[in-house]
C-alpha cells in the first residue's frame, strides 16, 4: 500500500470530553436534554448515563468525547430519589401519565402501617417493571403495547432498596427518600407500597438527587448549558434546535400541586 493511501483518511483526534451534571426540567425527555447540550456545546460524541422520565426532574448525567466510555460505570452506581406517593388512588402507569381508574379508602392507615410497609420493601426484593416502561417485550417497548391497550407479562427482577424513609406524611401524600440499585422503578415501588397497605398508591412527584457521588446540587440548569455555548464560526447559521417534545398525556391536576423542585426511574 502506498504512503499516499495510508494517509488518505487520517483519524480525527478524539476530544477528551467531560462529565456534565444537568438538572432535567419537568416534561423534558432525557433525549431533549442531550439535544440541547449537543447544540450548545457541539461535542463530536455525547450520551446520557441513566434515563429520567419526562414527569421526573433532577440529576441527569451527560458524557461527551472520551468520557462516553464512563456511561456504563456511572449507570451501575446507586441512585437516590425523593418524591411523593399519593395513597388511595390507582393509575395504570403507577404515576401521573394516566388518569386515576380506582379509588380506595386510606384514612384508616396509621403512620406505623406506612413505616411497616416501607420496611418490608427495604433490602433485596423482587420487583416487576410497569407496563408503561421502556422494557422490551419481543422486540417492542412495553409502553407501546400499553398505549394500544394490549397487555403482556413482564418478568420480575431482583433489586436492592438500600434506604426507604418517610420524612413527612401530609394526609394521603407520603413523602419519601429512597436509595436504590440500578434497574429500580420508583413507580413500581409506589404500586407495591399501596398494595401492601391495601389502599393503592401512585407516584405524583419524583426528583433524582444523586447518582453515586454525583449530586443534584452541583448540576447545571438548562440556562447554564446555553451560557457555555461557544461562538459560531463566521458565516455559520446559528439555528436553535426544536424545543422539548410535547408533554405526554398525564393526570395534570396533581402536577399543579407539586411544582418541580429546585432541581426518575433508576435505569
Amino acid at each position: 500500500m502506498s504512503q499516499a493511501k495510508q494517509h488518505r483518511h487520517p483519524q480525527p483526534e478524539q476530544e477528551p470530553g467531560e462529565v456534565l451534571l444537568v438538572d432535567k426540567p419537568l416534561h423534558w425527555t432525557s433525549f431533549d436534554v442531550v439535544k440541547k447540550a449537543k447544540y450548545a456545546l457541539r461535542p463530536r460524541k455525547i450520551g446520557h448515563a441513566g434515563t429520567l422520565d419526562p414527569l421526573a426532574t433532577g440529576l441527569l448525567i451527560l458524557c461527551t468525547g472520551k468520557q462516553t466510555k464512563s456511561i456504563d460505570s456511572i449507570q451501575a452506581q446507586e441512585k437516590e430519589y425523593t418524591g411523593v406517593f399519593r395513597l388511595g388512588q390507582i393509575t395504570p402507569s403507577y404515576d401521573l401519565e394516566t388518569a386515576v381508574t380506582e379509588e380506595k379508602p386510606w384514612e384508616h392507615i396509621a403512620l406505623a402501617d406506612l413505616q411497616a410497609a416501607a420496611q418490608r420493601l427495604t433490602g433485596l426484593i423482587e420487583q416487576t417493571p410497569p407496563l408503561y416502561s421502556a422494557v422490551k417485550i419481543n422486540g417492542e417497548r412495553a409502553y407501546e403495547l400499553a398505549r394500544r391497550g394490549d397487555t403482556a407479562e413482564i418478568k420480575s427482577k431482583t433489586i436492592d432498596i438500600k434506604v426507604f424513609e418517610l420524612p413527612e406524611v401530609n394526609g394521603p401524600e407520603v413523602h419519601f427518600r429512597v436509595v436504590c440499585s440500578k434497574g429500580t422503578y420508583i413507580r413500581s415501588l409506589a404500586r407495591d407500597f399501596g398494595e401492601l397497605l391495601g389502599c393503592g398508591a401512585h407516584l405524583t412527584r419524583l426528583v433524582r438527587t444523586r447518582i453515586g457521588e454525583y449530586r443534584l446540587e452541583n448540576a447545571l440548569s438548562i440556562a447554564d448549558l446555553e451560557a457555555r455555548r461557544p461562538p459560531r464560526p463566521e458565516g455559520e447559521t446559528d439555528r436553535p434546535p426544536r424545543g422539548p417534545r410535547p408533554e405526554r398525556r398525564s393526570n395534570l391536576k396533581y402536577l399543579d400541586t407539586f411544582p418541580p423542585a429546585a432541581a426518575p426511574e433508576a435505569e
